[in-house]
């Protein structure tokens, strides 16, 4: 009898929630994955070769910025190829949007700290360490949507949700809410571009008097804007892709206080 070979990422299902399906409908015990330990040598691999560096977006007074030299392309890669092992899907969990807006494939991942840390060590002093009268936290939050953009796929105009933080459970099992942190960031971190043959998948921005701008993704940078159900939260737009290769980019949220 064939042995199954072991999971070389020690991969399992830490939670489950109702997912939503792009042209409306759910889906029942959608998996959110974890890692019980990183790929050998990722953490070691990650960080960028040069300093991150920040670019704020003129979207007419609005909050919108790109870091670039978040990590590296290797790491890059191996995020993917980690969304690949575990299987992107059509229903996205625990996130409801209206049908044919969210039209991509999605993941949601419990990063582990170390991860996370080493990102936040490279963009930390390039963050408004205040909005809105509240203070920026010391850490992301721990749950990670991977978004794969195939031919076709894209991402219609909308405004992103405010999350509250979320970590790992004692042990590993189970994911805790956590208090006092809320988001006011989107972070799109882009796992690859037009230099690994992506057509197209630019995010567009809708700024204040009209003012629209396109940000091309690549690989290892970062696009902040403003979220929530306030005024100078960023309406924005995943464009089309085409063609054969995938676009990838992860959203993770950028907690302040929220007491």
């Amino acid at each position: 009898m064939k042995m199954s070979s072991p999971d070389p990422y020690g991969g399992y299902v830490i939670a489950t929630q109702t997912g939503s399906l792009p042209m409306g409908g759910t889906v029942a015990d959608t998996p959110i994955y974890a890692l019980r330990q990183l790929p050998p040598g990722m953490l070691a691999a990650a960080p960028a070769s040069t300093p991150a560096l920040r670019r704020d977006i003129d979207i007419g007074g609005q909050l919108a910025f790109v870091i670039d030299n978040v990590l590296s392309e290797t790491a890059c890669r191996t995020l993917i190829d980690i969304g690949e092992h575990f299987g992107f899907r059509d229903e996205a969990p625990g996130i409801s949007t209206p049908p044919g807006m969210r039209m991509n494939q999605a993941l949601h991942w419990m990063a582990d700290p170390e991860l996370l840390d080493l990102v936040y060590r490279a963009i930390g002093p390039l963050l408004p360490q205040t909005l809105h009268g509240r203070s920026l936290w010391p850490t992301l939050s721990q749950r990670i949507n991977l978004y794969k953009y195939r031919d076709g796929d894209v991402f219609n105009r909308h405004t992103d949700g405010d999350w509250p933080g979320f970590g790992f459970a004692s042990d590993r099992i189970g994911i805790e809410e956590w208090v006092g942190g809320r988001s006011q960031l989107t972070m799109l971190l882009y796992l690859n571009g037009p230099e690994d043959g992506v057509q197209g998948g630019a995010t567009r921005l809708y700024g204040d008097g009209g003012a629209v701008v396109d940000v091309t993704p690549k690989a290892g940078s970062a696009l902040f804007f403003q979220h929530g159900f306030r005024h100078g939260s960023v309406v924005h737009a995943g464009l089309q892709v085409h063609g054969d290769t995938p676009k990838y980019v992860a959203r993770i949220n950028v907690l302040y206080d929220s007491l």
